[in-house]
């Protein structure tokens, strides 16, 4: 199993910033970059939304439209951590933010699909106050 630990959540104001972390561990983790990792998020009363994705060498990031532009993800491999950098926040940026990591053979590929990831991590929540 790999286990995927999410921090750096809370309460920010509407064009604050706040910076997401997930590291990764487990018996089976038996290296970082063998993972294409995501970001995703759900607000209350609505189903999980793609927020971006980065490869397994980093090279390749995708991004939902609503964060293009604002939201940088970024990967650090010799840490087994990867990152969301959210910058200008908005009200409707507000839910609870998980990781995901799927094995891929490829290392320029990323994965937007929830349903392609195999590991997922607990959450940890973002509210931003307008």
């Amino acid at each position: 199993q790999v286990q995927l630990q999410e921090s750096g959540g809370g309460l920010v104001k509407a064009g604050g910033s706040v910076r997401l972390s997930c590291a990764a561990s487990g018996r089976t983790l038996s290296d970082f970059s063998d993972y294409a990792m995501g970001w995703f998020r759900q607000a209350p009363g609505k189903e999980h939304e793609f927020v971006a994705t980065i490869s397994r060498s980093g090279i390749t990031q995708y991004y939902a439209e609503s964060v293009k532009g604002r939201f940088t993800i970024s990967r650090d491999n010799a840490k087994n951590t990867v990152y969301l950098q959210m910058n200008s926040l908005k009200p409707e940026d507000t839910a609870v933010y998980y990781c995901a990591a799927e094995s891929l053979s490829s290392w320029a590929l990323v994965v937007i699909g929830k349903g392609e990831y195999a590991y997922w991590g607990q959450g940890t929540q973002v509210t931003v106050s307008s």
